[in-house]
């Protein structure tokens, strides 16, 4: 019988810690992500014997419990609802005590870089299930446009689809002043005078501002400049005024530090970017895809992955598409590929043929954490096929992109089989869509073959 949500979080939440060990409760597509005042308290084998429950990965002050796509954002209400109606006699010290271990372990183990890549991601992650809407909408539009179907009707998808791109600076902007402890309202106001249609009267560096310039990177550097202006003039406004002058002095410094350079210079920064990747893939295509597709696995274990959206999202608002993230799919095939093999290896264990067999079809639609954590990773030399089967597929792609073709997405979030209605290139869907699929098949194949020869089916000798 299949467990329910509130069952899975009832048997997790005691082995966290219980509740006075929880400071936070998120999910992304695939994880439950808890902040805990002591990791120590959390009984990591337990967890992972919860059934349901795909794998962990302990990260600093953060558990990250992989369920799967869906059943995470049930289990993650059950967890919260558990913590706001449980009482713990113990929280308040306990909560006191876990601060100062978090705190003494923040000092020893994060590192600038990797604390700023966290909270880019955590900007542009709430974003995602926006970017995924509104791109199968395009993708729909443009397949209706191109078969001449419903001409009434595509004026209006394309609006819908095209009304959050057009102002996505703006909630970057807000996400970037709550992530980075400034008031978001003025993060949102600030980032708003990138899509502003009045800055094209605006002359920077000799230049007349066009409006969007600079678009995603422009509203981030926009947000986290108000968001020190804030800072500053917390510490020195007199109470009586605060509430008047803060606001006004950082959006006009904010404001006019954007319009006359940050707008200027994150244009420049965001077409480099668009002209690094097209000459990426049209002068060392099987390279670059080999190298993207074959590391993206390590980049998604450790949780970086997200620190791209950035760039993708330039690129989408650029071309029309990302050219990077049919490249970086190749890693979920090689993965597949990987998971079938062991699966056919290791015909006596049941118990992880059936955590494969329930991770394949997630898999499948390029969600791969279930099968990192429940299948390759704990094996080890499965992973390491996995990447090599993602860097053949990546290969695949980057060898047509040397020829002309592109294969690009016009929206970030979905991978594997799911990213077919997002496809789309120079050359139109329909070649993309199939060179992509000969990228998907590469991997598949190119990651079973490698783990079959190599994994010899005893977990204890690879």
């Amino acid at each position: 019988m299949q467990r329910s949500p509130y069952d899975t979080a009832a048997a997790l939440l005691p082995l966290v810690g219980g509740p006075a060990n929880i400071t936070s409760v998120a999910h992304c597509m695939t994880r439950l992500r808890l902040g805990l005042s002591d990791p120590s308290l959390v009984e990591g084998e337990a967890v992972r014997a919860v059934p349901g429950v795909l794998g962990v990965v302990p990260d600093g002050d953060t558990l990250q419990v992989v369920i799967g796509p869906g059943a995470v954002v049930t289990v993650t209400a059950e967890f919260q609802q558990l913590l706001t109606t449980e009482k713990a006699a113990a929280a308040e010290q306990l909560a006191a005590r876990g601060a100062e271990l978090r705190a003494a372990r923040v000092r020893r183990n994060a590192t600038p870089l990797k604390t700023a890549l966290r909270r880019v991601a955590d900007v542009f992650v709430p974003l995602i299930p926006a970017l995924i809407g509104c791109g199968v909408l395009a993708g729909l539009n443009g397949l209706l446009v191109n078969a001449g179907l419903l001409p009434s009707l595509t004026p209006a998808l394309a609006a819908i689809a095209s009304g959050f791109m057009a102002l996505i600076s703006v909630f970057v902007g807000y996400n970037t002043a709550k992530v980075f402890g400034g008031t978001p309202v003025l993060g949102g106001a600030v980032a708003a005078i990138v899509v502003y249609p009045g800055v094209a009267k605006v002359t920077a560096f000799g230049v007349a501002l066009a409006p969007g310039q600079g678009g995603v990177l422009g509203a981030l550097a926009a947000a986290l400049l108000a968001v020190h202006v804030e800072r500053w003039c917390r510490g020195r406004v007199p109470d009586a005024l605060d509430v008047l002058l803060t606001p006004t002095v950082t959006v006009l410094v904010a404001g006019l530090a954007t319009l006359y350079g940050l707008m200027y210079g994150a244009g420049v920064v965001s077409s480099a970017i668009g002209t690094a990747a097209d000459w990426l893939l049209a002068t060392t295509g099987p390279l670059a895809g080999l190298i993207l597709g074959g590391l993206f696995l390590p980049l998604v274990m450790l949780g970086l992955h997200q620190a791209l959206i950035p760039i993708h999202t330039t690129l989408i608002q650029q071309q029309g598409y990302t050219v990077l993230l049919p490249l970086l799919a190749m890693a979920g095939a090689g993965q597949v590929g990987a998971a079938l093999a062991v699966y056919v290896r290791l015909r006596h264990d049941t118990s992880l043929r059936t955590t494969i067999r329930s991770a394949l079809p997630a898999g499948l639609l390029g969600v791969g954490e279930p099968l990192i954590y429940g299948v390759s990773l704990p094996l080890g030399r499965p992973f390491l096929t996995a990447c090599a089967g993602g860097a053949a597929g990546g290969a695949f792609v980057g060898f047509f992109a040397v020829l002309g073709n592109r294969v690009g997405a016009t929206a970030i979030g979905p991978s594997g089989w799911a990213l077919f209605p997002l496809l789309t290139g120079n050359r139109g869907p329909a070649l993309a869509a199939a060179v992509y699929a000969g990228g998907l098949l590469t991997g598949y194949a190119v990651g079973f073959l490698a783990t079959y020869v190599s994994f010899n089916g005893d977990p204890s000798r690879t």
